[in-house]
Parts: structure tokens; sequence; C-alpha cells
């Protein structure tokens, strides 16, 4: 459970950092899937585009913000893995 009431604690920041990276590794992973309809230039362009959402939301503090980034990612990552692009990121 969440130490902060609203904000994030050191504690509770560092409990989700590993499920964070094993997250960022899967998409970055999931993007490589020949399941998916991209050429290199658009794997690569969409790799960092999770890079950046991911160095933005890093600096999150907020527990119910970063919870939903994490649900989101979560999601993503399922959409991924059906061999289709989330609506989110799109073109």
């Amino acid at each position: 459970m969440a130490k902060g009431l609203i904000w994030a604690t050191a504690e509770d920041l560092a409990r989700n950092r590993g499920h964070v990276i094993s997250l960022y590794r899967q998409i970055l992973r999931s993007l490589n899937s020949p399941n998916l309809p991209l050429n290199l230039a658009a794997r690569l362009a969409k790799k960092a585009e999770v890079r950046a959402i991911f160095m933005l939301a890093s600096e999150e503090r907020s527990l119910h913000n970063i919870n939903d980034l994490i649900n989101t990612a979560e999601y993503a990552l399922s959409i991924l893995r059906k061999g289709e692009i989330p609506n989110s990121i799109q073109w």
C-alpha cells in the first residue's frame, strides 16, 4: 500500500521502479515484433516516442497519476502483444 496519501514517497517510487522498468523493456521488445505493420523507420519512431513518454512520466509524483500511467502501459503492452498498435500512438 502507498505510504503517501496524494504524493508518492521515496518508498512508493522504489516499489514501482522494477515494474515500470519491466513494462518499459517489454514495450520496446514488443515494438520489434514482426506481427506489427511497421517498417524500420516507423519502429524507431515508436521506440523514440515510448522513451519520451517514459522520460516525462518519470517526473510524475502523484500516486493516482502514477497508477494511471502504469495501467496505460499495461494496456498498450497487451495491445502490442496482439500484433496491433494502440490507438493513442497510431498515426
